[in-house]
């Protein structure tokens, strides 16, 4: 019996790809194992090809698997673009109806199974999908009748009819595939699961419940690839709490209105993508000025321009860091794990609060919706804390106007909600005194720019770096941020059984850079690998200019719209020693 399985499904866009590949993975989940999966799909509605792999395993995993074992194809691009990850062993499940033929040099098993004559025989070729379901997860020996009850999840809403007629489709292509082969494949069969409940989700809809549980009762937003199901989720969550979501007629308009929201007292955040981001600059530089608590996520994709609007990149660290015009406090965070997307949401909610600034919630596309599993929340850990917001305003003298802008210690003034007796000011995005009046003295300019630059001195977010330092001086430190730490990780491990010492840094407080935290690792390692989906270096830039060691970075870099594999990170390691 094997420890972990990796299997992928592909076609046209619109052909049931996605379906398929939603049901086999919750009928997995609920048997207890560990998923990790990676969607390659187009930038259109329908036709392109698409496609679909699922790691399975009996461990947590966060990285995509270097090679295939089964591959389910409904055309022969699929198989021509896939069929060179298939490892010796493996095998091909694909629609007879197209002839199927197998790549020279591919020596996997294929197995032609008659996918849309059966499904055309049971009334459509519709289900197509679930005969082709059917035909893998037999060949896995596992038991039908879990998969029958995620099938039920799935169609139940549409009546007992088409549930059976798909459950039937799903006996079929078993039934035929296992006649085929003889019965179920004894190289594929999986140890059984630990049987714990786990969650299974993608990035985007951990967000979105962080941001349900940390008090978010309005989003503001205009859809965009990989930001949609963000908004999507809380579509449907947010008026279950009093909440609703607002679809803009752009970025500009979603970023504005977020900031109104806030600084009504309302929680209130946006999600976007590069584009988006550029267009939302103007109005982080007003949220910086004001002091307004803005929360955005930006789930990077390709760029520049639109780019490669479904693909991987992390691109945007300069842009978030340096995009708005003049200097302001801004926050950039960035989660690294679909726990992490959770947690951090409602940390940026109470960051944006307290100090009263911009908080960046930075993902990239194989995070926001790369669909894996992860422990079940603690919902014990949400701490809400508004900051300095001031509900029973001390009595004023005549005439006077609250200092919603007062000069503090730790640069962070007292906020009110509007209508609070007492708390009369003025808000404007030009440079301003304590009561909010605009004003051009120097002097004032300079105490305000201090005010304000001042309060992220002390700033440390939970777990700023994700540290694993098994030695004291290791040959290579190898430095990632995103959906690169579980790849790294294994990696790191073919790096130790050849003998090469590693140790490995997440950075998760992109800026302001967690310089102190950083530097003492970076000064004992002998060369500094820093992985990260781009072409010019953004975050191992960051590095350089924060803690120095210039001499020691090294880029890893990869930006032709796909996810670091282990085994590219381990070649390329090889490569410094």
């Amino acid at each position: 019996m094997i420890s972990q399985l990796s299997w992928k499904i592909g076609g046209q866009q619109g052909e049931g790809v996605e379906s398929t590949d939603r049901i086999f993975s919750t009928a997995l989940n609920r048997l207890g194992y560990y998923l990790y999966g990676y969607r390659h799909f187009s930038s259109r509605i329908k036709g392109g090809h698409t496609n679909n792999k699922i790691r399975i395993s009996t461990k947590p995993i966060r990285a995509i698997s270097d090679d295939l074992d089964i591959l389910v194809a409904f055309d022969q691009e699929s198989i021509d673009l896939n069929a060179h990850e298939l490892h010796d062993n493996g095998v091909i499940v694909a629609d007879a109806k197209f002839n199927p033929v197998v790549p020279e040099g591919v020596t996997a098993r294929l197995f032609a199974v008659p996918i849309t004559a059966i499904a055309e025989e049971l009334g459509t070729s519709l289900m197509k999908n679930m005969v082709a379901s059917g035909a893998s997860w037999a060949l896995l020996g596992l038991p039908l009748e879990v998969f029958n009850r995620a099938v039920e999840e799935e169609f139940g809403r549409k009546g007992a009819a088409v549930v059976e007629k798909n459950i039937d489709a799903v006996r079929r292509g078993a039934e035929f595939v296992l006649e085929q082969a003889g019965g179920p494949l004894d190289e594929f069969q999986l140890e059984p699961a630990d049987g714990k409940q786990k969650l299974f989700m993608i990035g985007n809809d951990a967000m979105a419940l962080g941001s349900l549980a940390a008090g978010c009762r309005i989003m503001s937003a205009y859809p965009i690839t990989p930001a949609s199901e963000v908004m999507e989720y809380l579509i449907k969550k947010l008026p279950k709490f009093g909440g609703t979501v607002v679809q803009t007629e752009d970025e500009i308009a979603a970023a504005t209105m977020a900031i109104g929201a806030n600084y009504a007292g309302v929680r209130t955040m946006t999600a976007s993508a590069g584009p988006g981001l550029s267009l939302m600059m103007e109005a982080i530089g007003l949220a910086g000025m004001t002091e307004t608590p803005l929360v955005i996520i930006d789930t990077q994709r390709g760029g520049p321009s639109t780019g490669l609007p479904t693909k991987q990149e992390q691109s945007d660290v300069n842009a978030m860091i340096y995009g708005t015009h003049g200097e302001i406090p801004k926050i950039i965070i960035s989660p690294s794990s679909i726990e992490e997307c959770f947690y951090d949401m409602i940390e940026a909610f109470n960051l944006s609060e307290q100090y009263q600034c911009p908080v960046i919630v930075l993902t990239d596309l194989q995070l926001s919706l790369g669909k894996q599993s992860c422990e079940m929340l603690d919902y014990n850990r949400i701490v809400i804390n508004r900051g300095n917001l001031v509900s029973d305003v001390p009595p004023l003298e005549t005439h006077a106007q609250f200092k919603r802008y007062e000069f503090t210690e730790d640069g962070v003034s007292p906020r009110v909600i509007p209508g609070e007796k007492g708390g009369l000011h003025h808000v404007t995005g030009v440079e301003h005194d304590e009561i909010g009046r605009p004003s051009e003295s120097s002097i004032n300019r300079k105490k305000m720019m201090d005010k304000r630059l001042s309060k992220l001195d002390n700033l440390q977010i939970t777990n700023a770096i994700h540290v694993d330092a098994s030695y004291e001086e290791p040959e290579l430190l190898i430095v990632g941020m995103g959906s690169t730490g579980g790849t790294i990780d294994e990696a790191r491990v073919r790096l130790e059984q050849d003998g090469i010492k590693t140790n490995h840094i997440t950075v998760r407080q992109i800026y302001p850079f967690p310089t102190e935290l950083f530097k003492p690792y970076a000064e004992r390692a002998s060369q500094i690998v820093v992985v990260e989906n781009n072409a010019t270096g953004q975050l191992a830039d960051q590095i350089k200019l924060n803690v120095g060691c210039s001499e020691k970075v090294r880029n890893m870099l990869k930006y032709d719209g796909t996810p670091f594999l282990p085994s590219e990170i381990y070649s390329r390691s090889k490569e410094l020693v």
